[in-house]
């Protein structure tokens, strides 16, 4: 019986130990997000056929690994004099880090899109790269 009680013991006193090395042990975060934005003007401008094919083509590039969130859409207008509403079609993209965006620029859907969707159909493209916090 005694023995059944020491091996108990024993059993607790390494899960502590174990549990209080985990509370202990410095975990590293992991880095901010990358959000790249792109604002696109076509050819064509307004026309909704081209900027729906866009914002389409957009949503498929979610299949690329890396990506942890695509939101694609239309200019919302203002008057606000600050505010810029002459584009076409809006993208923000989060990627995980600066390695996953790089491998996205190199990716087969991604060059797939750029030659038959976004270099025919638009006139102007702006690119921002950002760490997001």
């Amino acid at each position: 019986m005694i023995q059944k009680n020491n091996k108990f013991f024993h059993f607790f006193i390494l899960t502590l130990l174990t549990l209080t090395q985990l509370a202990c042990t410095k975990s590293t975060p992991p880095p901010p997000p990358i959000q790249h934005i792109i604002i696109c003007w076509l050819k064509s401008p307004g026309n909704t056929d081209q900027r729906q094919q866009l914002i389409d083509q957009t949503k498929k590039l979610k299949a690329i690994p890396g990506i942890k969130a695509i939101t694609v859409g239309q200019p919302l207008p203002s008057n606000r004099p600050i505010v810029d509403s002459s584009f076409d079609v809006g993208i923000v993209m989060a990627f995980a880090n600066q390695e996953a965006l790089e491998a996205y620029q190199k990716n087969p859907i991604h060059l797939k899109a750029l030659k038959e969707i976004l270099l025919p159909l638009t006139s102007k493209v702006l690119i921002y790269d950002f760490v997001g916090e």
